[in-house]
């Protein structure tokens, strides 16, 4: 089983971090009592830039869920249909050559769901198997990596796409002055992205991989559930949306719980962390990025590529881990034959880990 290919899409509309935070603050001043607040937590978000789906002035426009949720499946759509193109052509595949189709978005709903209505727009095989999931926020780039593995294990001949479409800005709660809902309207951005993976005895599988031509294996995965802890991260979800839970334990828990996860998934694989070359790690936020670094004692720009799709995207959700794993494609592949470690961590609490041999 290898990564063959990871395409992105970003909406046009890209911003300063300190332009957003203008414009929310000149929706929000009247209601907020120390408007500084705001301020000071999005510059302490580690984000530079970020994409929107619908430019600033727009903010506001929408009353309710059913019109917001309207919009995401509009733009769930466009960035979906655009990631996956992108994808395809990158490996010179296209729709008819991809026997299922797993989606993930934790931003937005749809009966029929997005990738239902992406065969209809593609032309996917009429026979493709379709699993859409939600509701694992942001640790479930890497989990459904995971997931599509599995598949093409038990179909080694196959092609199947992982698309995940998080539109973060749609559930930004003008009325929640919560401190987790002015973090996350500083925090999370707007993306997609489209991983193919190939099946063992597929044509691209079998193409010897290099520098030129990265194509990591899938050596390993694992879940991790953390007991009792579900109430660190998630959604309520109420007529207005999905108003968010936050807490700020969560860098914490990273903190305590990942070396333990980490060194038991390689003791089973009978490796250590000195076999492992790189950290593919979601980006998700600064202190959780600290915690990870703090947790696994990593060196020094060990998890640059986070921090860096931190900065210029802010935190997508469960595309972030995505386009880290794209930069590390593209930029930084491993030497063939060496290890590394993809990871994301999100609502339950949880984690998914995968051990990558490139």
């Amino acid at each position: 089983m290898r990564i063959a290919s990871v395409g992105t899409a970003f909406p046009p509309h890209r911003y300063p971090q300190a332009e957003i935070t203008e414009a929310l603050k000149e929706r929000m001043q009247d209601k907020l009592e120390i408007p500084a607040i705001m301020n000071r937590l999005h510059s302490n978000c580690g984000v530079e830039y970020r994409h929107i789906m619908f430019p600033l002035d727009t903010l506001g426009a929408r009353n309710g869920f059913g019109p917001s949720n309207d919009l995401w499946i509009k733009g769930a759509l466009e960035l979906g249909q655009q990631a996956i193109q992108k994808a395809l052509d990158h490996v010179g595949l296209t729709p008819s050559d991809i026997s299922a189709i797993f989606f993930t978005s934790v931003t937005g709903i749809a009966c029929p769901s997005i990738d239902a209505r992406l065969v209809n727009l593609m032309g996917f095989p009429k026979d493709i198997k379709r699993t859409p999931i939600f509701g694992l926020g942001c640790v479930a780039g890497a989990a459904g990596i995971a997931r599509v593995a599995d598949y093409v294990k038990a179909y080694p001949k196959q092609y199947a796409l992982l698309l995940s479409v998080e539109l973060c800005s749609l559930t930004w709660q003008e009325d929640d002055y919560s401190m987790a809902n002015l973090v996350a309207c500083g925090l999370f951005g707007d993306g997609a992205a489209a991983v193919v993976i190939a099946g063992e005895e597929t044509e691209i599988a079998q193409r010897p991989t290099s520098l030129k031509n990265p194509c990591p294996r899938v050596v390993d995965t694992r879940s991790t559930f953390y007991p009792n802890t579900e109430h660190l991260m998630g959604w309520n979800i109420d007529e207005d949306g999905f108003n968010i839970v936050l807490s700020a334990d969560v860098p914490e828990l990273v903190k305590t719980q990942l070396r333990a996860t980490v060194e038991g998934f390689l003791t089973d694989n009978e490796m250590t962390m000195q076999n492992i070359c790189s950290y593919i790690f979601h980006s998700g936020g600064p202190k959780v990025l600290q915690a990870m670094e703090s947790s696994l004692s990593l060196p020094a720009n060990a998890l640059a590529s986070s921090w860096n799709s931190l900065r210029q995207r802010g935190n997508l959700s469960s595309a972030s881990v995505l386009t880290v794993m794209q930069d590390f494609l593209l930029n930084r592949p491993g030497s063939p034959g060496c290890y590394s470690m993809m990871g994301a961590m999100g609502p339950a609490f949880c984690s998914e880990l995968l051990l990558l041999q490139w």
